[in-house]
């Protein structure tokens, strides 16, 4: 990473950190493929990032926070995903990792992390709570902490998704993407302000807003977090976190989506695509059907992780079916 670039002590990427991420990420993940559809908004061209070994896109930030980070062990705070991806890196990169979830994190997620080679923490009723401890586990000598989103090498890592996509979609295109702490809204936006032909759009859970509370506000706003199908989105976001002015600059617009168009986008991926997806996954999706989404060009929503639990899914396809037909 460049130096003087930062936010608080946090470098910020540049759209050539996102090409030194790519090397990285070439040498252990293949591209994931894509679901094209029609490209319209209510049957988009689908990036399934589900498909990564460890079910969710963020992986990638983590292969390339991991390989760069120093020490002997690595601390993460995480709703569940994050910590698969760091999990999976340091198994990948030979480095020790310790994991940090709320006691609240998804059955799914944790039972992927008790699989790998990783010290997990289950502590807090939330991921503010959580991120506290890693923090705090973090100042021990020897340990180095990756945030889920406000790391520049997590930012540049998911940014690579971009670089995939001009090989599979030709533009103009707008481009939908689920947003928590901000890290893949703001690498894509990173690729997308070098394409005059890409839009990218952030949507977030209703019961979540902290990114677009502190993209309206300047600065960091703390925000009441309700429950939401979308657990990875769920949660506030570190105080001057280099996302928020990355999302400000690059982000083209921010939506927000309930829970029963959560269930809905849930339900079209199962019943329509024939894809698995978690709540967070679903929300670009939820946003497109719901007829949210300022669309310029070809749509393409990125289905960004496939971690729930098989009961959970079971419940959300099974409301659907017992729903009255519209009359």
């Amino acid at each position: 990473m460049s130096e003087n670039r930062s936010a608080g002590d946090v470098a910020i990427p540049r759209r050539d950190d996102l090409e030194n991420a790519r090397q990285v990420i070439r040498a252990h993940l293949r591209p994931t493929p894509v679901d094209p559809g029609a490209g319209t908004p209510g049957d988009p061209g689908l990036k399934l990032e589900s498909l990564q070994p460890t079910g969710s896109f963020k992986v990638r930030g983590a292969l390339n926070a991991v390989a760069a980070a120093p020490g002997t062990r690595v601390v993460t705070a995480s709703a569940g995903n994050h910590g698969l991806g760091v999990a999976y890196a340091a198994g990948r990169l030979g480095r020790r990792a310790t994991v940090v979830v709320p006691e609240t994190a998804s059955v799914a997620k944790v039972d992927g992390l008790r699989r790998l080679h990783v010290d997990l923490v289950r502590t807090g009723d939330g991921f503010d709570e959580a991120e506290e401890h890693a923090l705090a586990l973090a100042e021990a000598p020897g340990c180095h902490y990756i945030s889920a989103y406000n790391d520049p090498y997590v930012i540049a890592g998911q940014g690579t998704i971009g670089h995939e996509l001009d090989e599979q979609f030709d533009g103009p295109l707008t481009v939908v993407c689920a947003i928590g702490g901000g890290g893949l809204a703001s690498g894509l936006g990173l690729w997308a302000a070098g394409r005059a032909d890409v839009r990218v759009v952030g949507v977030e859970a209703a019961a979540s807003t902290a990114v677009s509370a502190a993209v309206a506000a300047g600065r960091r706003v703390p925000v009441e977090v309700g429950p939401t199908l979308a657990d990875g989105l769920a949660g506030n976001i570190e105080p001057g976190s280099a996302t928020i002015g990355l999302v400000a600059r690059h982000v083209h617009q921010l939506v927000t989506v309930t829970e029963d168009e959560i269930r809905a986008a849930l339900r079209y991926l199962a019943a329509e695509r024939g894809h698995v997806a978690e709540g967070a996954g679903a929300v670009p999706v939820a946003a497109l059907l719901a007829g949210k989404v300022a669309v310029h060009g070809r749509v393409v929503a990125v289905v960004s992780g496939r971690n729930i639990t098989p009961a959970a899914l079971a419940a959300v396809l099974a409301a659907g079916e017992a729903a009255p037909a519209a009359s």
